[in-house]
């Protein structure tokens, strides 16, 4: 549990047991940031600033769907953050929060061992270095949220922005025909529109979290900070409006694939039928003849070399006329 107090002049890390005395403070911003929200944490929280034991229980499990609970004086937030991962699997980054006037407690949920330890403290990480720089000194705990959660937003527009990279070139493979293995370039088709999907989903539900804590009684969110508020819900409906656009446009890209390959299958199939025409005559000849003309010292030669000829002449007239009407 990392305890810091925010004020104009900088900040400062304290103890866990100086929150009591830091909360009771009326300079400066108390930041508690918790990587792992163990018993010990939630016992820590629940005497320090007596939360409602649904939402510390909320915080010390994985949820797999963001919500918001306003309670006196605070808001209770849970949001998820992306993480491309191994094979375009999209892990989701859950990051829990206890809003109030002069305090932010954000709490990293637990996440997927395969993603690294330090992805999920990126985006508080960044927020710190920027207050420690001198470059951003937040005047309450709704600002430092906002801070933190404009971060996610923009991680989720860069994921869009590189998704939107490997679409363009997945068009080009296809208008190109340049698409290699078959399996494999389905595959990252799939992996595309997966990686979209996630991204959207998660901006929509996080428009939709912080639009509802528009409508929150003013003992939750006070009036000075809706304006963050409503800035966050329009950058999660900006990055959900560009993933819906890109999504489509790999879909028409998925169908443009679908049909290529469907008109390789048509022609490929239509050639098969004319072969099986051309060769229709030589097969009836050959199941007349085939008894009659073996080949050993008492072959008819003239007689073999006709039928030959005969074969070869029907077989060409066949591929002249396919020709003609366009199916060769």
């Amino acid at each position: 549990m990392d305890v810091r107090l925010i004020k104009p002049g900088g900040v400062s890390a304290h103890a866990e047991d100086e929150l009591p005395a830091l909360l009771a403070r009326d300079d400066g911003i108390v930041w508690v940031d918790i990587a792992t929200c163990d018993p010990a944490a939630v016992t820590a929280l629940r005497d320090a600033f007596g939360f409602h034991p649904l939402a510390l229980r909320d915080a010390s499990v994985r949820n797999r769907v963001p919500k918001i609970h306003p309670y006196p004086g605070h808001v209770f937030v849970i949001l998820h953050a992306p993480h491309f991962g191994a094979r375009g699997h999209v892990h989701y980054i859950e990051l829990d929060q206890f809003i109030g006037a002069r305090y932010l407690v954000t709490i990293h949920g637990p996440v997927n061992p395969a993603v690294p330890p330090d992805v999920p403290l990126r985006q508080t990480r960044d927020v710190l270095r920027r207050i420690e720089s001198g470059r951003f000194t937040p005047a309450s705990g709704f600002e430092l949220s906002y801070a933190i959660v404009s971060s996610i937003s923009r991680l989720q527009e860069t994921l869009v922005e590189d998704v939107t990279a490997e679409v363009w070139r997945l068009e080009q493979r296809v208008t190109a025909g340049h698409l290699g293995n078959p399996e494999q370039f389905l595959e990252e088709l799939f992996q595309a529109r997966h990686g979209l999907l996630a991204v959207r989903t998660m901006a929509a539900l996080g428009g939709a979290i912080y639009g509802r804590m528009v409508t929150l009684p003013r003992a939750a969110v006070p009036p000075e900070a809706l304006h963050l508020v409503t800035d966050v819900v329009d950058q999660f409906d900006r990055v959900r409006t560009v993933a819906d656009g890109e999504r489509e446009y790999l879909q028409g890209v998925i169908e443009f694939y679908k049909a290529r390959t469907d008109t390789k299958m048509t022609i490929a199939a239509e050639r098969l039928a004319v072969i099986a025409a051309i060769t229709l005559p030589i097969t009836a000849l050959s199941s007349v003849y085939g008894m009659n003309l073996i080949v050993n010292d008492k072959t008819q030669v003239p007689h073999l070399v006709a039928v030959l000829l005969l074969m070869a002449v029907m077989s060409a007239t066949l591929l002249g006329w396919a020709k003609r009407q366009g199916w060769w």
